[in-house]
């Protein structure tokens, strides 16, 4: 049985594998900085009702399991987790100010789950016989 979610008008199951990384891929995603990186993201992702089913902080990269409203987009979650965090992070660790920015521009992002392709068009193509 699939977990879906509903806002006033879609029903859905939307999961996302993220990776971004501090730029130029500097490892200091370590210690302090690590375990604050980590609280921070669980704030700003229950802030906009984002669900972190999965998170794992690497020295040089993040990697992210989440869920969100496909109405607010992956791209808006990914752009507000590392702005937020950024901002935070380089605030409390004068050591992230020397940096120009604390992470790459760009991000890796992944859907998750679901049937195979092939199962899904099958699916579609099937509807009109079943009807």
């Amino acid at each position: 049985m699939r977990n879906v979610e509903s806002n006033h008008n879609v029903v859905f199951d939307c999961k996302y594998h993220v990776v971004f990384c501090p730029k130029y891929r500097r490892k200091i995603l370590i210690g302090e900085i690590e375990q604050a990186l980590k609280r921070l993201l669980r704030q700003k992702a229950e802030a906009i009702k984002v669900h972190i089913i999965e998170m794992e902080v690497m020295p040089d990269h993040v990697h992210l399991l989440v869920s969100c409203d496909p109405q607010f987009g992956i791209h808006r979650v990914v752009k507000e987790l590392k702005g937020y965090t950024s901002f935070k992070l380089r605030q409390m660790f004068a050591s992230l100010r020397r940096m120009p920015s604390l992470w790459t521009s760009s991000y890796f992002v992944a859907t998750v789950g679901g049937a195979p392709l092939e199962t899904v068009k099958q699916y579609i193509e099937n509807q009109k016989r079943s009807a």
